[in-house]
């Protein structure tokens, strides 16, 4: 990859892990790593190929119109984008296209945060009067307050996970596929 990576051996504090670094430790992490970010998408992706027209309204309230053709788009990109990723074929635009994507969801989610009041008043009451369908633990972060913790809890997860998914398919995007992939068995890469 270059020198953020592999330090010359004469930085290195033990020397003689060199080769264990160069041909173990770094091909090694980085295909976890892109095993792990594009299996990810793939998850993420599943439930918009099931139903590729679901997100139409929700893109149109982007500006992405018109929405019938975003919303498969952005689906198959996720998805199968994670695929390409994880096996590191054309692995840096794939890459690069769902950082992008991943860049506009964290946008979306710091725009337009949960709302305060997770559940209804006639939620609570609901949830007050069968309180059963909770656990304690449940109870207690749902019950009194209507949920607002709970939504902050629920939000912050939302943002940082946004972050760190952009993040890493953005690294893949810079570094390519490494050294366990299909880019370079073939040894044409972008």
């Amino acid at each position: 990859m270059s020198e953020i990576f592999l330090p010359s051996r004469e930085r290195l504090v033990m020397p003689f892990l060199s080769p264990v670094y160069e041909k173990f430790a770094e091909p090694v992490g980085w295909l976890g790593f892109r095993v792990v970010v594009g299996l990810s998408l793939v998850v993420a992706g599943w439930p918009k190929i099931v139903a590729p027209l679901a997100q139409s309204g929700f893109v149109e309230s982007l500006g992405m119109y018109p929405g019938w053709f975003w919303s498969p788009l952005l689906a198959a990109m996720q998805f199968f984008g994670g695929m390409l990723i994880a096996v590191g074929f054309l692995t840096r635009p794939i890459a690069l296209a769902n950082a992008v994507m991943l860049l506009i969801t964290l946008w979306f989610h710091m725009a337009h945060p949960y709302p305060e009041p997770f559940l209804t008043p006639e939620g609570i009451s609901y949830l007050t009067a069968n309180p059963d369908l909770l656990t304690p633990g449940a109870q207690a972060a749902l019950l009194k307050d209507g949920g607002i913790q709970f939504g902050a809890r629920i939000q912050e997860k939302a943002i940082y996970a946004s972050l760190f998914w952009a993040a890493g398919a953005a690294l893949i995007a810079a570094f390519g596929g490494g050294y366990f992939s299909v880019d370079r068995a073939l040894k044409k890469e972008f």
